[in-house]
């Protein structure tokens, strides 16, 4: 797992349009990856929604955001397009970003034990260095405060 102030590993994955996207692709800018459990569903909207609400905030700021779950490169393609979002999200099947980034848990729910993704974010500076983290989540205002925490030009 990346420790703050030291450089992400190099990892890559294919997005919702099929495209395959390198991280260290992205050097040079600001990238924000943020990790969520489900495409559809209510609290993973929302955050989708809000992160595309700022995202013109984001590119002001040299920025570039980053969705991450599980979920198929076509349910990704469906989740994009049905909420209209400008960045891609990466589908992570084999867990090798929520491994690299210790996302994955155990949860509960209903009382079931099960392993699941926490709802966290990482802030990758210009250099490929980690530069702030945010774990266990809570969607409201949360997209504001990753946007505040990237210094203004």
């Amino acid at each position: 797992m990346p420790e703050l102030g030291k450089k992400v590993p190099k990892l890559q994955g294919v997005t919702g349009d099929g495209s395959t996207l390198k991280l260290d692709s992205l050097k040079g800018q600001w990238v924000v990856v943020y990790f969520y459990p489900k495409d559809s569903t209510p609290g993973c909207t929302n955050e989708a929604k809000d992160f595309r609400d700022l995202y013109p905030k984001f590119k002001k700021r040299h920025a570039e955001i980053l969705g991450v779950s599980r979920d198929s490169v076509k349910s990704h393609a469906n989740f994009a397009s049905k909420q209209e979002l400008p960045f891609p999200l990466v589908s992570d099947p084999d867990e090798t970003w929520c491994k690299t980034f210790d996302v994955i848990h155990e949860k509960v729910l209903y009382g079931k034990r099960y392993l699941g993704v926490v709802r966290s974010t990482f802030l990758i500076d210009p250099d490929g260095k980690l530069a702030a983290e945010w774990r266990g989540v809570k969607v409201p205002g949360h997209a504001q405060a990753v946007l505040d925490a990237i210094p203004t030009r």
